[in-house]
């Protein structure tokens, strides 16, 4: 065991008060739809941002492997391309969402495609949503930490983070993310400020460091960067976002704690781009670099601020998982379950989400023993899901630009197979054509959306 008796009462402490805090009772009645999916919609600003931004950060050992192996092009290749989009979807879809009183994308695409197009989009939706990388990192922590194989760390971890969204719903996930909030940044300023007083700062590392990691590109080709800019596309058809939204308890809230969760997201990536920066330049040698960030901390850090920083990772990934699982649940259990079994009744909504909760966790646990790499699991999941549900969801919320359920059906199916067969034909990273798998699949739904508009203009002109 790398921690001391002291700073592993710390760690149960902190999952006791997760506990606490997610078995609170709620001020509405969980068993309702409305408390229970979106927290009875009154997500102030505060809550609002903090749930969005732990949430929607939970990759950090990714982010350490990444930033290990190829520096500062980082924040060029899981930064910059999320803002671009974060923004875009606060400027001009975070209100319209919050106008619908939705409760999920596929309740946005049944009314504007039908019962079908809903169905198919649920499924890219729960595959989205799924919780398999962060999972894995979660697993790969708990084997560190504890000496635990990777299924035990991966199934338990797994299993905590889930059990209060099972009981609360969003609410009890909105209270403990508040807390991971705080220790995902506490974390990280406690690890810079002693690599900084140990080792110096950028003289250190730029002395230290391969010259590549200082470049924007990292050793990476342009096209391989460039990829990522259309991956991090899932942005605007991530359901974190529009649930968020939906929950929050004006418009003004929703866009601006989009707005404020991006200037949020910025100061988290410098601290956890120069982290593995310090990581690469300290512990050069080190056989897996998804362990940087921790292994960096056992020869830095000494008591006490080594199991803060611990904690700091611990809630970057668990408030990830508790996010995502609710979603990839309750599109399971409300968005196909309730609509084909519910009968209308609102409460089986609840019942059937909180069912749906025990198929998530066994799907994103074997997932992430399947895969056992986390960057290559995001790319698996956007590159299938992005070009299914990008061009129908961004129509749907125009008369004018929507198409109808037939082909919206249509391009989520031949979009999403033409990047999985893509993707199939890969070896080494490398593909047919020299293209990326979300190049093709994008390409098909947007031939579609083009020869859906050109047919109906020429019906209306006749």
């Amino acid at each position: 065991m790398i921690l001391s008796t002291t700073e592993y009462l710390l760690l149960a402490l902190y999952l006791s008060g997760l506990l606490v805090l997610g078995f609170m009772r709620s001020r509405g009645d969980s068993s309702s739809m409305e408390e229970y999916l979106v927290a009875g919609r009154r997500l102030s600003l505060p809550a609002f941002v903090a749930t969005l931004v732990s949430t929607w950060y939970g990759g950090i050992l990714g982010v350490g492997e990444f930033s290990y192996k190829h520096g500062w092009s980082n924040w060029l290749v899981f930064g910059v391309p999320y803002y671009l989009y974060a923004i875009i979807f606060a400027l001009f879809i975070a209100g319209r969402a919050w106008r619908t009183k939705f409760y999920t994308i596929p309740d946005q695409l049944e009314k504007a495609y039908g019962r079908r197009a809903s169905m198919a989009g649920a499924f890219f939706i729960f595959i989205l949503a799924t919780p398999a990388p962060y999972v894995l990192m979660l697993g790969v922590l708990c084997r560190l930490l504890f000496g635990w194989p990777l299924w035990l760390g991966t199934s338990l971890g797994a299993l905590l983070s889930m059990l209060y969204a099972f009981r609360g719903g969003l609410a009890a996930i909105v209270r403990t993310e508040i807390l991971q909030f705080l220790l995902m940044y506490a974390g990280f300023a406690v690890i810079l400020i002693f690599a900084l007083h140990q080792f110096g700062g950028w003289d250190f590392l730029k002395t230290n460091l391969p010259p590549l990691h200082l470049t924007w590109h990292g050793e990476n080709s342009p096209q391989y960067i460039l990829v990522w800019y259309f991956i991090a596309m899932s942005t605007l058809v991530d359901p974190t976002f529009y649930q968020r939204c939906y929950a929050s308890k004006s418009e003004k809230v929703a866009r601006n704690g989009i707005l404020l969760s991006v200037v949020c997201w910025m100061l988290f990536d410098f601290m956890t781009t120069a982290t593995g920066l310090y990581a690469a330049a300290i512990l050069p040698d080190l056989a897996n670099p998804v362990e940087s960030y921790p292994q960096l901390a056992v020869k830095l850090l000494p008591p006490l601020a080594r199991g803060l920083f611990f904690l700091s990772l611990l809630a970057t990934i668990m408030s990830t998982i508790d996010g995502y699982a609710f979603l990839s649940a309750i599109t399971l259990g409300k968005d196909v379950l309730w609509k084909i079994y519910g009968r209308g009744e609102e409460k089986l909504a609840t019942r059937f989400s909180r069912l749906s909760l025990l198929v998530t966790f066994m799907v994103a646990v074997g997932m992430a023993l399947w895969s056992q790499s986390v960057v290559d699991i995001w790319y698996q999941l956007g590159s299938l899901s992005t070009p299914a549900l990008l061009v129908p969801l961004a129509a749907s919320f125009s008369e004018k630009w929507k198409m109808s359920g037939y082909w919206v059906l249509l391009s989520m199916l031949l979009s999403a197979a033409l990047a999985g067969l893509w993707m199939v034909t890969g070896i080494n990273g490398e593909y047919w054509l020299g293209l990326q798998p979300i190049y093709p699949g994008l390409a098909v739904s947007a031939t579609l959306f083009v020869l859906y508009h050109l047919q109906r203009s020429s019906l209306v002109a006749k």
